[in-house]
Formats: C-alpha cells, structure tokens, sequence
C-alpha cells in the first residue's frame, strides 16, 4: 500500500481527497493535516516509527506556511515522500517552483474524479517501474518510468472527445479578455470562437465544462434588444 497523507487547509476538499483515494487500490491515507507544522510533524513520527509517508498530496495555499517551504523541508527526511500538488494557484512561477522542490505532479483545482485517478494511478504506474532499493537496468528503464508521470496531448483528463490544448486555448482567452468598462465584461461563445478558431458550438461546449468545473462563471447580458447572451468571466 501506498501510505499517503493529505496536506490540505479547507476540511470539505481534504474530505473529497480522502473519497477519492477510497476509490482507488493500492492507497491508504495515513494522515489529513490541515497546516504545515501539523504536516512537517506527522511525516517525521511516520518515518522515526518505520512506516514512513510515500506520498504527500500538497495544497500550496496553507494557513501557516508557503506548501513550497513544506515540500523543501518534507524533502530532507529519509526516505523522502513523493509531492503531488493539488492547488488552486495558477502562477506559472508557483508552478515552476513547486516543481524545483520536488513535486512530481501539478494538479489545478477544479478537478474531476477522473483527472484525479488519471495522476495517481500514473504516480502508481511510475514507483512500480522504479522500485526503491533497486538499480535501473538502463537508460530507458529510467525514461520509461519518468514517462509514466508526463501526460500526453492525446490523453484528455476531462469528458471524452474534449481536447487538453482546445481546453486551455478556450480558458485563456476568457482569462486574459479586458473587460469592458461600459459592458457586463467576459466573452460569449461566438467571441470565443473567433478568437481561438473553433466553432461556436465548440467553444459553447468547452466554456460550459469550464463553469461547470467553476473555472468561469456564467454571466447573463439581457442587451438592449433581442434575446439575452451569456458571457463567461474567469473567477
């Protein structure tokens, strides 16, 4: 079994992490802790008793500490936990930084349950191919298993037939759309689908999986005449 501990400050999200894992073979949640002393405290009597964590699923954003500082700390106990970052933040250098400090994975909240099993049963698939306490037979044996963790462009996390770059190409253009001080702001699917080049309805298909995900919020524009549009704003 995977001994695995939840690090994460909001007690409803921890709560879904721990259903999640539930669902899934091969993971036992060994702790939830909600700030970063509480973390940094329950992997180290972990490890003193020989039943050391082997993955920490980490939220940045905690109450007491940066989640960067906690995964540089977490990184000095022997054997080290693997790091999956399961947050909310978005920040390119967040994310470049969570990587320098071990993360194996980056994981953006909203989720759905598949993204989630998709990452861990990856992290499952990557320590079975590197198994601790071994030597790696060559080169490749170390690609094949690192490869394990990338997920490729082919492989979408969301509703089959919904594309990974589609996806993001649609969420930037309503993120970095300017709102309009004499408008309600947000783009409306035909805007979107101009911009990036698809076809209204699959922009329409995209920005609805994206509020649903709460990505995007739906805002209602009743105009001057006709019938009312809905825009969609990045949260």
């Amino acid at each position: 079994m995977i001994n695995v501990l939840i690090v994460e400050d909001e007690p409803l999200i921890a709560d879904a992490h721990q259903t999640y894992l539930s669902r899934l073979q091969g993971f036992s949640v060994a702790a939830v802790s909600h700030t970063a002393r509480d973390a940094m405290r329950v992997a180290t009597e972990a490890t003193a008793s020989g039943t050391p964590i082997d993955l920490v699923l980490l939220d940045i954003g905690l109450p007491d500490a940066n989640g960067i500082a906690l995964a540089s700390a977490l990184s000095g106990l022997r054997p080290a936990p693997d790091i999956i970052t399961i947050t909310s933040e978005r920040d390119l250098e967040m994310v470049r930084a969570a990587v320098g400090h071990g993360a194996l994975a980056y994981l953006l909240k909203p989720f759905t349950f598949a993204a989630f099993r998709d990452r861990l049963e990856r992290y499952q698939r990557y320590r079975d191919a590197l198994p601790a306490g071994t030597d790696a037979a060559s080169q490749a044996e170390v690609d094949r298993a690192l490869g394990e963790l990338r997920v490729g462009s082919d492989r979408a996390t969301g509703p089959k037939g919904m594309a990974a770059g589609t996806n993001d190409e649609i969420a930037r253009a309503i993120r970095d759309a300017s709102a309009d001080s004499d408008g309600p702001g947000g783009l409306t699917a035909d805007e979107v689908a101009k911009q990036v080049g698809v076809s209204r309805v699959t922009a329409w298909r995209y920005l609805e999986r994206l509020a649903d995900d709460g990505t995007v919020r739906r805002l209602t524009d009743y105009g001057k005449a006709g019938r009312p549009k809905t825009r969609y704003q990045w949260r």
